[in-house]
C-alpha cells in the first residue's frame, strides 16, 4: 500500500464535486426498488439533534436513504453515543446486524473506526473530519476518509465578524483544543485581520462539544470584556453562546453569534442574534459517500477533501443581518480563496507568519 504522505499529495487534490455526485441538494435516487444496501451512522456524544454537526450528518443520510427509498432503521440509521465508551460498540453493532457502510462521525472517534476497520477487513466505514492511518502511517484501504477546507469558510464568517463589530472586539470559542478546531480559528481570525488589522480576537476553548452551562459562561465573559461578535466551533457547547447572546439582547444589548456547521438562523431566535454562520456540508460529504458505496464505487483508503471551490464550506444562505458591504468582501475573498490568490492558514505558526499577522 502506498503511504498517506503520498496518497494525501494525489488523492482526489482538487476536491470531490458534490452537485455532479448527487449531494443532498439533488434528488438522484430510485423508483422504487430497494436493493436492500445498508448504510448507518455512529453519533459522536453531540448526538443526533446537536443543531450543528451530528444533525448535519443525519440529514445528508436521511435524504440518501428517502431518495433511493431505503427503509429507515432497517436500511439507514443512527446509533448515539452517549460518551466515548459507546464509539466502539455502536461501530461492531452496524457491522454485526449487516450494514454495508458505517459513518464515524467526528475526528473523536478515529481511533475506535482505525480499530473496528482492522478487525472487520471485509465492512467499509467512513470517517468525517479525520484521516485514519494504520500504525505503520498507511491508509486503510476499507475506510473513506472524509475531510474539510474549514479554515476558508471560517475567514468568509471572519470577514463579516471584522466588519460588522462596534467594540472593535470579536471572540472565538472552540470546543476542543484541537488540530481540526485551530483550523476554525485561525481561518477566523485571518478573515477578521483581513479587513479590520487593528481588531483584537478573544480565544477560549471549552475542552467539550457537550457543555453548555461552560459555552454559556465563555461567552458571557467574552461579551464582559467588550466583545460584540462571538464564532463558535464547538458544537453543543456553542449553544451556550446562543443562550447568552439572548439574554443580554434582552437587556437591550447589541451583541452576535455567529454559527457553525449549520445555518444556525433559528438558535438566534427569537431575539435575532444569529449574524451569520459558517456551514460545512457534511449532509452532501455523507450523501455522496453513502451513493458512490451503493453504485459500487466505495472511495476506501482515500482521502476526500470538500472545499470552498466545490460548496464543501461557506457562509449560510440565511444573510439577513449582514451588510451588503460585508457580503460584497465575502464574494471577493471567496474568489482570492478559490482563485489561489489567498491561502488561509490552518495552524497558530502558520497564522503567525501570514500576511494578516498585522
Amino acid at each position: 500500500m502506498k503511504k498517506f504522505s503520498f496518497l494525501m499529495a494525489t488523492v482526489l487534490a482538487a476536491g470531490t464535486l458534490l452537485a455532479a455526485c448527487g449531494g443532498a441538494d439533488d434528488k438522484t435516487g430510485t423508483t422504487g426498488d430497494y436493493d436492500g444496501f445498508k448504510v448507518g451512522m455512529v453519533t459522536d456524544t453531540g448526538g443526533v439533534d446537536d443543531k450543528s454537526f451530528n444533525q448535519s450528518a443525519w440529514e445528508g443520510l436521511t435524504k440518501f436513504g428517502q431518495d433511493f427509498d431505503i427503509p429507515e432503521k432497517d436500511g439507514y440509521k443512527y446509533l448515539q453515543s452517549n460518551n466515548d465508551a459507546d464509539y466502539q460498540p455502536n461501530l461492531k453493532k452496524l457491522v454485526r446486524d449487516g450494514f454495508d457502510l458505517s459513518f464515524g462521525i467526528g475526528f473523536l472517534m478515529a481511533g475506535d473506526v482505525k480499530e473496528v476497520a482492522l478487525q472487520k477487513p471485509e465492512s467499509k466505514f467512513a470517517i468525517v473530519d479525520m484521516v485514519v492511518t494504520d500504525d505503520e502511517g498507511n491508509l486503510i484501504p476499507n475506510v473513506a476518509n472524509i475531510t474539510f477546507a474549514e479554515e476558508q469558510g471560517s475567514f468568509l464568517v471572519g470577514v463579516v465578524a471584522g466588519l460588522h463589530t462596534k467594540t472593535n472586539k470579536v471572540g472565538f470559542l472552540g470546543g476542543v483544543n484541537f488540530d481540526l478546531i485551530k483550523k476554525f480559528e485561525n481561518g477566523f481570525k485571518a478573515g477578521v485581520k483581513s479587513v479590520n488589522p487593528s481588531a483584537k480576537i478573544i480565544v477560549q476553548y471549552a475542552d467539550s462539544f457537550v457543555d453548555v452551562a461552560k459555552g454559556q459562561l465563555i461567552a458571557n465573559s467574552m461579551y464582559s470584556q467588550g466583545a460584540d461578535i462571538i464564532y463558535h466551533a464547538a458544537g453543543g457547547t456553542g449553544l451556550g453562546a446562543f443562550t447568552e447572546a439572548k439574554d443580554r439582547s434582552k437587556k437591550g444589548e447589541e451583541v452576535w453569534v455567529i454559527g457553525v456547521d449549520k445555518d444556525q438562523h433559528q438558535e438566534g431566535m427569537p431575539e435575532n442574534v444569529t449574524l451569520t454562520s459558517m456551514v460545512k456540508r457534511v449532509d452532501n460529504a455523507v450523501y455522496d459517500v453513502s451513493k458512490k458505496t451503493k453504485e459500487g464505487n466505495f472511495p476506501g483508503g482515500q482521502v476526500l477533501s470538500y472545499s470552498l471551490a466545490d460548496g464543501g464550506v461557506g457562509i449560510a444562505p440565511t444573510t439577513d443581518n449582514v451588510s451588503e458591504e460585508a457580503l460584497a468582501k465575502v464574494e471577493e475573498y471567496k474568489q482570492k480563496i478559490i482563485n489561489g490568490e489567498i491561502t488561509v492558514p490552518k495552524t497558530d505558526d502558520e497564522f503567525e507568519k501570514s500576511e494578516f499577522n498585522k
